[in-house]
């Protein structure tokens, strides 16, 4: 199973790089697989630390996929990367090993410390239906994109249905990094 993450990092330049990444549990260990090329691969090659946050705002993912990355930030008890102060919860991790792929190499990452900061208030769609378009988003240039248009088409029905102020104003983000109008959803 892979969860949808903010993973922090920081860059030689000592800027801190947040990035929307699915991470996978093996065991007790926190597999992280960024793309190459990207600075969070070469910020985990050169420190080797990481902040994985979960969040429900999906603002801050679609944020990452349309250059909004300032968001709050709080300093981490045992790494140097800063965790999203407004996350749900953080996990820090260093990485033990890595396993090359010229596409997405795994860092097998041991677990540093846990922090649990906001309670988890429950499910909704249109936070799915956003995730999903970000996603989506994110390959614009690997699929084609009439089929990333039809698809959104699809997801647009379960904000207009559910979603808050966060999903409204993270979809208008992302319907103006694929140059559609946000029709249908009331902004």
């Amino acid at each position: 199973m892979i969860y949808e993450t903010i993973v922090s990092t920081l860059g030689a330049d000592g800027k801190v790089r947040l990035a929307p990444i699915g991470v996978r549990n093996a065991g007790d260990t926190l597999v992280i697989a960024p793309y190459a090329p990207s600075a969070t691969l070469d910020n985990l090659r050169r420190t080797g630390e990481a902040v994985v946050n979960l969040s429900d705002d999906v603002r801050i993912f679609v944020g990452c996929l349309t250059g909004r990355r300032r968001w709050p930030l709080a300093q981490a008890r045992l790494v140097s990367p800063p965790r999203l102060r407004d996350a749900l919860a953080h996990l820090e991790v260093r990485v033990n090993r890595c396993e090359e792929d010229p596409i997405r190499p795994r860092f097998y990452c041991e677990r540093l410390h846990e922090g649990q900061h906001t309670p988890f208030r429950g499910f909704n769609r249109a936070q799915a239906a956003v995730l999903e378009a970000a996603v989506l988003v994110s390959r614009l240039h690997l699929l084609p994109r009439a089929d990333i248009e039809s698809r959104v088409q699809v997801l647009r029905g379960a904000l207009g249905k559910t979603a808050g102020a966060r999903e409204r104003l993270a979809w208008e983000w992302l319907m103006e990094k694929l140059e559609l109008p946000s029709q249908g959803i009331d902004l």
